[in-house]
């Protein structure tokens, strides 16, 4: 029996992701990594938002939950946006979802019918071209350049907005950590409101600013009813396994996106959402413990490789990544990173795993403790030099 195209093709190319299953098949087999590749927390969720899921689950609320999400979380969340972008937004502005992956799904759903063009930006997060294919729309990358800084800019965007019925951004940006700055998003907004596109704006890394501000392009003027702006738990409070996120947009977009979500996942599990609640009670100062050691990472990071001559790194303003421009090496990412698993045992993500601009570059996760993570760079620094020395 064959299967439909549309799921056949959703990854038509190489994932790039090649390293990271090797590093993987390394560890299975015995062989110590120190893996770079992943952006999962290396501390667990907190215990305290633990003991209030298992509180909610043996207090019942294990049936069947209100598909939007519940009252007091849509409310809590609809709070949280609107003190951290200015936008007024209330309860009927939030759809609860499984997860900022989830909510990627449902946004292209929403606005792109089959067939339509669905713009991203190159560098991009390694789901983005297959989530916009499984909705049937065809995904068409803009560059944004290494020279530019990783921002993207309005005229290319303009050059590729004819017939296309969305765009979809990330900032703080995953992978390079840079944060699209006022006047790159003056600028897309500008194209959105010319080209009549709706904006999808990933902004899932809001609390891991290190440098600069971010700014929500819905609080743009113009912007708020025409942009879904998707939030999540995973990397805020680190709970990536319990999924659970969010959308927020205009009401009859958010009422459409609740039909949905009755015809797809039926919803969050209430007890996962009765924790979240918990989990946002907490406050920014939670937020800021759970972001605290990928500040210190990053700047312990850029402090040693400061020390090459062959290693740039990308102007890293949030995020738990940095980005290493290595083309004074004479090598690819790729090739790079095949390399430094083969020879150093430590596992990071070539670029070209997510798109074609980041060619020539790594990233690194920021994900394992500071003593790891200081030897780990001592030694790819070294390679890069041994590297650059032999060519």
């Amino acid at each position: 029996m064959k299967l439909s195209t549309r799921l056949t093709t959703l990854t038509p190319d190489s994932d790039g992701w090649g390293v990271y299953y090797r590093a993987k098949a390394m560890i299975a087999a015995g062989t110590p990594v120190i893996e770079l590749t992943i952006g999962e927390h290396d501390t667990p969720t907190d215990p305290a938002i633990l003991d209030a899921l298992h509180a909610a689950a043996r207090a019942g609320h294990t049936g069947y939950a209100s598909v939007p999400g519940t009252n007091a979380l849509r409310d809590a969340i609809a709070a949280r946006v609107t003190e951290r972008t200015g936008v007024a937004t209330a309860r009927d502005n939030i759809l609860v979802t499984a997860g900022g992956q989830a909510a990627l799904l449902a946004t292209h759903s929403a606005v792109c019918d089959p067939g339509d063009t669905a713009l991203f930006i190159d560098p991009f997060y390694v789901t983005y071209p297959g989530t916009i294919r499984a909705v049937g729309a065809v995904p068409r990358a803009i560059a944004a350049m290494p020279e530019d800084g990783f921002q993207p800019r309005p005229g290319p965007i303009a050059a590729a907005a004819a017939g296309a019925r969305s765009l979809l951004i990330n900032s703080p940006h995953n992978p390079t950590g840079v944060i699209y700055s006022r006047d790159t998003l003056e600028g897309i907004a500008a194209v959105c409101r010319d080209q009549d596109l709706w904006l999808i704006s990933d902004e899932v890394y809001d609390t891991q600013v290190w440098h600069g501000d971010h700014l929500s392009p819905r609080a743009l003027p113009g912007m708020e009813d025409r942009t879904l702006a998707i939030g999540s738990m995973s990397k805020s409070h680190a709970m990536t396994g319990s999924r659970i996120g969010w959308i927020a947009g205009p009401e009859e977009a958010i009422d459409h996106l609740s039909n949905l979500s009755t015809h797809t996942t039926y919803g969050v599990p209430g007890y996962i959402q009765d924790a979240a609640l918990f989990a946002l009670e907490q406050g920014t100062a939670f937020e800021r413990r759970i972001a605290e050691p990928f500040r210190r990472r990053r700047d312990l990071a850029l402090s040693i490789v400061a020390k090459s001559n062959r290693i740039v790194p990308v102007p890293s303003g949030g995020a738990m990544y940095l980005m290493l421009d290595i083309r004074r090496t004479g090598q690819t990412g790729e090739g790079f990173a095949n390399a430094l698993l083969e020879s150093e045992h430590i596992g990071v993500m070539p670029g070209e795993s997510f798109g074609k601009c980041a060619a020539g570059h790594i990233r690194v996760a920021l994900t394992v403790p500071d003593d790891q993570l200081t030897d780990a760079l001592h030694r790819l620094v070294r390679f890069a030099e041994g590297l650059a020395h032999a060519a």
